[in-house]
């Protein structure tokens, strides 16, 4: 499963440079370029640290389910767009 555009989208919306999140994972910046890149896969336990570092642990959910990147982003559109249609339609207080 291709997950690098994912991984990369996760340390980007924290901020983190490629050589940040790879010194709090003790993995080398190239292997974090390797992982974005779907290069290499990374393991279930680094997947995982990733995600708590970046505090996407609903990435790691959608991961664990089986969903891929494009599912998983889909899966985020149409919460929201369900969320937000009960919002204003007053069905959610």
């Amino acid at each position: 499963m291709k997950v690098g555009a994912i991984l990369r989208a996760a340390r980007q919306r924290r901020g983190f440079s490629q050589e940040e999140l790879a010194h709090m994972l003790h993995i080398n910046q190239s292997d974090i370029s390797k992982y974005e890149n779907d290069t290499k896969e990374p393991s279930i336990s680094l997947f995982q640290q990733w995600t708590t570092n970046t505090q996407a642990q609903e990435v790691f959910v959608a991961y664990l389910c089986g969903l891929d990147g494009i599912g998983m982003m889909q899966n985020l559109v149409d919460f929201t767009t369900t969320s937000i249609g009960m919002i204003m339609g007053g069905m959610l207080f």
